[in-house]
């Protein structure tokens, strides 16, 4: 029996892992790069142990450190979570050599799947060796890993070395393994899969399907059980999912993905370990599929047939990141995260906790259970729409607005879904009345009169950002208390105001972290009454959307050069991703301060480009 278990991974996957185990009475080991030394699955764990460095291939890649963690802390099995080093055939290995018990399929098996070309072969797919004209538009695509990294569409022969090197150099930086291989790109198709469990007595089950075709950067946002309008495809997507697994005698939770277009299923690849998206399936089945890992490894038999499905789940990732701002990864401090009850969150944080630049911006995923699919779209997108997100920017509107969005509650949606409307889903659309209504609760108890006088007293100002705009409000104390033009003002403190407009009464609750203020769900950020005067940058001027590390300049950038508007010139590296940035202007390259390895803050000057 297990008694022990460390998880080889950090976040919301560790601690859910850590959850499972609490509620089975085993032990828990926490790993943690010095950049998560106070991380949520950190302070859950039982024993935690630290792993030198903040970058992934100093820590969470580091197979070596993790197998001497789990000796030295007594662990006597390891789960690897997903990401990282969970589709590692050597890691795999190791872990067994060293005499502790591997949760997740046979390394023979990683060895065959976790390699999307060699599955690809064994499924009889072929690569594109070479790539014309004619075959565009393709895929680039990392061999090892997943979560959208290390991949590229590439619609331009032109780009496609470019495209090459940057997925090689993301694909190492992730997973360790700079292998890409190209294959076609299948436009306006649904990217379904079916949820695999085995043992090691010959029980292959199929538990499902999932639909996690809304994806950016080839990243799910939003997935569900089971995928709708099949109708009789899914047999056949079984089949070919008990059919690879048993090719290379599976044993564990793993998931087969496909294309779905036209009516015909072409295979993409076999996951190896948990899914993020597993939650839905285990709401759809009632069943806890880290349990199931733990039982199966422990040489467990499962039941000859599965669960019966019941309802549908939904689940979405919320993500620190501004989906208007080229999904531009945010940091700062989370500063609260609730969901209203009867929605699961699975979560690697907690309120006050710091969200760097070091890691995946996955904050949460939350998931919905309904009997129907209709009323598991409402049931999430309501409580979204009212949960507390207080912290920096994050993806929670674009969620809301895709689960209400016609083409998805219609299941009519494909993987072009964020390419098509993603204008629309992050139009500005905050609360006219938050401005007034964070001046007023500022306001509270500010004013006192040690009298009252016959001349009114003037009206006073607030100025706030909202939504990248400048918003003015003016109101007035009075003997009556506080006023507004056009609004009655009802109540008023520091925490609630209420508003009645147009005869319809109006709450907003409102919370201040310094300047950042938070009325219901639009956040704001209060200006000085007196702008401090901004130092003016150069016309020109390549600023860091973002804070990272420079990992490369284009081969032979150099001060003088010569740059036509939209080239790259760098590349930043920020939360897992590589984010590319572009000359602005057609011009001569002025100034040069990015270099290789240089970490910079959000707004550093990168570059200059002079236009001519």
């Amino acid at each position: 029996m297990i008694t022990s278990v460390l998880v080889a991974n950090r976040g919301e996957i560790a601690c859910r892992v850590f959850r499972t185990c609490r509620e089975g009475g085993i032990r828990t080991v926490a790993v943690h790069s010095d950049a998560d030394a106070n991380a949520l699955h950190t302070r859950v764990a039982d024993t935690a142990v630290r792993l030198p460095g903040a970058a992934p291939s100093e820590t969470y890649l580091r197979g070596d450190l993790i197998v001497k963690a789990a000796l030295g802390a007594g662990a006597d099995a390891v789960h690897p979570g997903y990401g990282f080093l969970s589709e590692n055939a050597d890691f795999a290995r190791a872990v067994l050599d060293a005499g502790l018990v591997w949760i997740g399929p046979p390394p023979e098996a990683i060895e065959a799947m976790a390699s999307k070309t060699r599955a690809k072969k064994l499924m009889g797919i072929e690569a594109l060796s070479e790539v014309t004209a004619d075959d565009l538009p393709v895929l680039v695509k990392a061999a090892a890993g997943g979560g959208g990294r290390g991949m590229r569409v590439v619609r331009e022969l032109a780009q496609l070395d470019a495209e090459l090197t940057a997925a090689r150099a993301e694909a190492l930086s992730a997973f360790g393994d700079g292998e890409v291989f190209v294959e076609p790109y299948v436009e306006g198709g649904r990217h379904v899969e079916v949820q695999i469990l085995a043992d090691t007595h010959g029980t292959v089950w199929a538990l499902g399907t999932r639909d996690c075709s809304l994806q950016r950067r080839h990243q799910k946002v939003i997935e569900e059980a089971p995928a709708p309008g099949l109708d009789d495809l899914t047999e056949t997507l079984y089949d070919l999912s008990v059919r690879a697994a048993r090719a290379v005698d599976y044993v564990g939770a793993g998931t087969v993905e496909f294309l779905v277009a036209d009516g015909k299923a072409h295979f993409l690849e076999m996951n190896t370990r948990l899914q993020v998206e597993h939650p839905v399936t285990e709401a759809v089945f009632g069943i806890d599929l880290v349990a199931l890992q733990i039982q199966v490894a422990e040489g467990a038999a499962l039941e000859n047939h599965p669960p019966r499905a019941r309802g549908h789940a939904v689940e979405a990732r919320l993500y620190a990141e501004d989906p208007a701002g080229e999904w531009a990864p945010q940091t700062g401090t989370l500063h609260r995260l609730t969901v209203p009850d009867g929605i699961r969150l699975d979560t690697g944080y907690t309120d006050g906790d710091p969200i760097g630049i070091h890691y995946d911006p996955m904050l949460a995923k939350a998931v919905a259970h309904a009997p129907t699919r209709a009323e598991a779209l409402r049931r999430l997108s309501g409580a979204l729409e009212k949960a507390t997100v207080h912290g920096p920017v994050t993806n929670r509107d674009l969620l809301v607005r895709s689960l209400r969005h016609e083409e998805f509650t219609a299941a009519r949606m494909d993987t072009g879904f964020y390419e098509r409307y993603l204008a629309d889903l992050t139009a500005p659309a905050a609360d006219p009345y938050a401005p007034l209504a964070a001046a007023l609760a500022d306001a509270h108890g500010r004013s006192r009169f040690g009298g009252w006088r016959n001349l009114p007293s003037g009206p006073q100002t607030k100025r706030y950002l909202m939504a990248g705009t400048e918003h003015e409000v003016h109101y007035r104390h009075t003997r009556e208390g506080l006023t507004a033009d056009g609004v009655r003002v009802v109540h008023a403190d520091a925490r609630l105001v209420v508003l009645e407009v147009g005869g319809v009464r109006r709450k907003f609750e409102v919370t201040r972290y310094d300047d950042q203020v938070f009325v219901n769900a639009t956040a704001l950020t209060a200006l000085p009454r007196f702008p401090d005067p901004v130092a003016e940058r150069a016309p020109g001027s390549l600023l860091a959307p973002m804070p990272g590390t420079v990992v490369r300049v284009s081969e032979g950038l150099a001060v003088g050069a010569a740059v036509r508007a939209g080239e790259p010139l760098l590349w930043l590296e920020a939360m897992k991703m590589e984010h590319k940035i572009s000359a602005p202007v057609t011009g001569t390259l002025t100034a040069l301060y990015a270099a290789p390895g240089r970490q910079v803050e959000v707004g550093a000057l990168l570059a200059v480009v002079q236009q001519t």
